[in-house]
């Protein structure tokens, strides 16, 4: 199966639970975007390593990444290779100081930490941009004959998701993508998924 390199697009701080982050994943064409939360200590992690700030002593990852340099290993890429019960799966691809090859299960959120201190490529496969993924760009909605009436830009916050219609669902989405609002668009994504599968 190809492997699709994937880059760090940004981080956003989740608004439903504030103790969360959503890290945004773009594809190579950059036509897809795969949204992850992850928790308040991956995302600082993941800061860190994507500034390169030195905080004195070394942190979790900085000190596996130095146990691998220590015997001359070295993390050759991660890969996001599956979802499992709605959680992102990943592997550290390693070479060992013989140059053989081995693979470590990890946490997405931990890999990546891994990865940008490593400054390694990140990769994922089509199944999982295809269950999890959104478009990176805006759809255009052309209306045939007469315009209708400016539909709400957003589900009221009172109703269940479910009860909307797949339309309505749809140009939820939409507006979320527009304003980047990764969280709310990862929800209805997974309703529309949902209601495509009943």
């Amino acid at each position: 199966m190809d492997k699709i390199p994937l880059r760090i697009l940004g981080q956003a701080k989740s608004d439903s639970t504030p103790e969360h982050f959503i890290i945004i994943l773009e594809d190579g064409k950059e036509s897809r975007r795969l949204p992850i939360v992850i928790g308040p200590y991956e995302a600082q992690a993941i800061a860190i390593g994507l500034e390169g700030i030195s905080v004195g002593r070394p942190m979790t990852h900085d000190l596996l990444k130095n146990t691998i340099a220590a015997f001359q290993g070295e993390l050759k890429e991660v890969v996001i290779d599956r979802i499992e019960e709605g959680v992102f799966h990943a592997r550290l691809q390693c070479e060992d100081a013989s140059r053989q090859q081995f693979s470590i299960d990890a946490r997405s959120s931990d890999a990546i930490a891994m990865a940008v201190r490593f400054d390694c490529p990140i990769y994922t496969y089509e199944p999982v941009l295809s269950e999890a993924a959104l478009p990176a760009e805006d759809t255009e909605i052309i209306y045939e004959g007469d315009a209708p009436e400016p539909a709400p830009s957003q589900p009221d916050p009172n109703r269940p998701l479910h009860e909307y219609s797949k339309q309505e669902l749809e140009t939820f989405l939409e507006r979320a993508l527009e304003r980047e609002d990764y969280e709310s668009a990862a929800k209805l994504r997974d309703t529309i998924n949902n209601k495509s599968n009943n």
